[in-house]
């Protein structure tokens, strides 16, 4: 069909040409030819500008310090990223990498630094961390970098990262951080043995939940081990997250308002539950063994983790020479299940204008997909993009635990909000180990909740300060 056109053009070409050249050169002729178009040249599409009143060139040898917590692998991969971004760089900026060990060094040194001429451009920390920085207006507000015309995102770019993921720094209208690591603990469950025991999915609800845990303790009884009786049901795990998730799942939490505060019915309710679930030994401590290794050995329905733990615990499985199936899933409650997202963002003090564009920029180039898909190979942890998928897919198919904790992301829940949640944690996690290291009667409950809310007062934190 195309060998035709080509076969028929010149012939119109002539034709054409003839008509032309036949054509009356009488002025009528001529008025009558139909007036030809003006053709607008179109507008040049206009080049973003900036608002961030930096020039390009002035980027040039610009240092930037970034202290950040950790040791070991991740220290590991950050240095190396740092070198890559120093060599790679077109802007000639220079980052200079301090390790500060762990988040308390870290927060310390910050404060430390404070009083000094050594505070680094960007740290790497907690965000109930950054809310005190923030309360001194030490912080810089990234929504001008997020939203800048040249060096931020786009709408699209930023709706790649999950909503609970991008909201834990966002305060009314000032971004103190944006997102460096992100993890959850879940419930694990072990698949095979509840098929086993009669039950085709996981739980739902509380009840439900009760009903697995308890079955998984009779059936405990039914050998000759007069030791594992008490056995088969939730590993007990007093992680401050886990206790968190559970109060949300029960509707309650440690937050009221805009302060704290422990003794409420519906926390009361959720201590009861568990406290109670264990006296009945439908929920056990282990203190011989790691629960990975007890959840392996089915010595536990199930037992608590993060997702740094799912790499141990499917060596455990290995170890136990176990092929039960398992999978993660959220803490159930009342109403619904819940967990718990926390971890690490990327904080920008204030300095020059040079200084915090070089800062945003190293930022904004450690969260590119490539870069966030080595972070999770390194460190197990939760993509923060959503595009960071397509790279991982060899990683969702030999992790199907990992994969399945990133499906349930969109119903994950922030942290509380409020600076006093860096000590207010520590309250939780030290009261709800007490309940259990003492075996303290459901009775006393909210007694123990009542004195971990003086605690919370003496600390002068009841108002979130």
């Amino acid at each position: 069909m195309m060998t035709r056109h080509f076969h028929w053009l010149p012939v119109v070409l002539v034709v054409g040409l003839l008509f032309s050249a036949c054509s009356p050169s009488n002025p009528e002729a001529a008025s009558a030819a139909p007036t030809p178009r003006k053709t607008s040249t179109p507008w040049p599409t206009p080049k973003p500008v900036s608002w961030l009143n930096v020039d390009e060139e002035d980027l040039e040898g610009v240092t930037v310090a970034v202290w950040y917590p950790w040791f070991g692998a991740e220290a590991s991969l950050l240095t190396s990223l740092i070198a890559e971004f120093n060599t790679d760089n077109p802007w000639g900026i220079t980052v200079l990498g301090v390790s500060q060990s762990n988040y308390t060094n870290l927060y310390e040194a910050v404060n430390t630094a404070f009083e000094g001429d050594e505070l680094p451009e960007v740290v790497i920390a907690l965000p109930e961390q950054a809310l005190t920085w923030h309360a001194q207006e030490k912080v810089v507000d990234l929504t001008r970098y997020v939203n800048d015309p040249v060096y931020g995102y786009s709408k699209t770019e930023i709706a790649d990262f999950p909503q609970v993921f991008w909201e834990q720094d966002q305060v009314d209208t000032f971004r103190i951080g944006i997102p460096a690591q992100r993890s959850a603990r879940f419930l694990f469950y072990n698949q095979t043995w509840a098929k086993e025991l009669g039950f085709k999915s996981a739980p739902q609800t509380a009840d439900e939940f009760l009903a697995q845990t308890c079955a998984a303790n009779k059936a405990m009884l039914k050998d000759d081990d007069e030791q594992n009786d008490g056995w088969g049901g939730w590993i007990v795990d007093t992680d401050t997250m886990t206790i968190y998730a559970w109060m949300l799942a029960f509707g309650g939490g440690p937050v009221e308002e805009q302060g704290f505060r422990f003794l409420t019915p519906n926390n009361i309710a959720t201590v009861k539950y568990l406290k109670s679930m264990y006296d009945e030994n439908c929920a056990w401590s282990t203190k011989e063994d790691s629960p990975a290794n007890r959840f392996a050995q089915r010595a536990g329905l199930f037992a608590a983790g993060s997702l740094e733990d799912i790499p141990d615990q499917m060596r455990a499985f290995t170890a136990a020479s176990s092929s039960d199936e398992w999978t993660v899933i959220p803490f159930p409650g009342g109403a619904s299940s819940e967990f718990a997202i926390y971890g690490s963002s990327y904080v920008v003090f204030e300095s020059s204008d040079e200084e915090q564009l070089a800062s945003w920029l190293f930022v904004r180039w450690l969260l590119e997909p490539e870069r966030q898909a080595r972070w999770v190979l390194s460190t197990g942890l939760f993509p923060l993009r959503a595009s960071v998928l397509v790279e991982l897919e060899d990683y969702r198919e030999t992790h199907p635990q990992w994969a399945a904790a990133v499906n349930h992301i969109p119903q994950g829940r922030l942290q509380p909000q409020i600076a006093g949640w860096r000590q207010v944690k520590i309250v939780l996690g030290d009261g709800f180990n007490h309940i259990f290291r003492r075996d303290v009667p459901s009775g006393q409950v909210a007694a123990i909740l009542a004195e971990m809310d003086k605690t919370v007062t003496d600390l002068n934190l009841a108002a979130g300060e």
